[in-house]
């Protein structure tokens, strides 16, 4: 295995020297800096990450803690984080909070015992005051994920849950339904509850009253669509559309529909939040709000580097909304 005094003899340069060209530090001529490089790509000689970090203190890494690994959603997200870290020469290390607020605060304290150079937090439970403790605490800089956070301190990268209700729920208002039932995400997290009261607000602005028993609790899960659906089925109370709180479920309950022997869209319409690439491909094809992960993601990365390399110490928060997407089911 080569060392750096085989980089040393082969460059021609000082161990010192290729030191500073490693870790970015000192004034090193172009000329030479290319010498060195060209030998450990020769030797093909790889730094040792830790001693790096001591060196610099800086351990070219990014953490990303997930609440889950589940779904089409978060693959997107890990593909994005990781195409835009592998360009910028950065290590990506991730872990899940299992959407727990002890297992997501423990994870952060492992990125920072890892000596990660800011950490990104997708969180569903966290409160802002857990946020803020966080903040307080320790000194890696963390930017959030699916969260609008009110300090203006804060470093965080948002999505519009209101106007993405709103959005599909005016959408069914307009193709003439009232009767419309809602399969919301888990009421335990932030994005679950925003959604549920943003159908309730669009209904009361209709002038509709609510109807608790078109409301049904799930969990974002195909298999939990299809049994919210059924519920909502055996309740007897009428309904001819149905708002999921995301595509997953959207599926699972059309397929509950045709079970029933419920045609969609003639009987009952459904729509749901995401544009996840699966509801393209079903029968009837699936009406969504497009949630742009993508460059959630990527914004959120940026900032990241930014927070990483010293550029920026506060970015605030960046909030990105839904596009309507038309399709067959509604």
């Amino acid at each position: 295995m080569p060392t750096i005094t085989d980089v040393c003899k082969l460059a021609g340069v000082s161990k010192a020297t290729v030191s500073r060209v490693i870790n970015g530090t000192g004034q090193v001529k172009e000329s030479t800096r290319k010498v060195v490089f060209d030998a450990m790509e020769t030797l093909q000689y790889r730094p040792n990450s830790l001693a790096q970090a001591l060196a610099n203190n800086k351990s070219n890494s990014i953490g990303l803690i997930l609440s889950t690994f589940d779904g089409n959603y978060f693959g997107s997200l890990l593909r994005e984080a990781t195409n835009v870290a592998h360009d910028a020469g950065m290590q990506l290390i991730v872990t899940d909070g299992r959407n727990d607020t002890k297992l997501e605060i423990e994870a952060v304290n492992s990125l920072v015992d890892r000596r990660c150079d800011v950490i990104i937090l997708y969180s569903r439970s966290l409160s802002e005051q857990d946020f803020a403790d966080l903040k307080a605490r320790i000194s890696v800089p963390i930017v959030v994920i699916n969260r609008c956070l009110k300090d203006q301190y804060s470093n965080a990268v948002c999505f519009d849950q209101q106007f993405a209700t709103q959005l599909a729920m005016n959408h069914l208002l307009q193709k003439g339904h009232r009767d419309i039932a809602c399969i919301s995400l888990s009421l335990q997290s932030q994005t679950g509850q925003l959604r549920q009261q943003a159908y309730q607000q669009t209904l009361i602005e209709a002038g509709i009253e609510i109807n608790p028993a078109l409301l049904v609790e799930g969990d974002s899960q195909l298999g939990t669509g299809y049994q919210c659906c059924q519920k909502l089925i055996e309740s007897g109370s009428p309904f001819s559309a149905i708002f999921a709180c995301n595509d997953d479920m959207a599926i699972g309950a059309i397929k509950a529909l045709h079970d029933a022997g419920i045609k969609v869209p003639e009987q009952c319409a459904v729509i749901g939040i995401d544009n996840e690439p699966l509801g393209q491909y079903i029968e009837p094809q699936l009406s969504s709000v497009e949630l742009p992960i993508k460059a959630i993601t990527h914004a959120a990365m940026q900032m990241a580097l930014a927070l990483a390399k010293g550029e920026a110490t506060s970015t605030g928060t960046q909030e990105f909304r839904g596009k309507l997407v038309v399709r067959a089911s509604t």
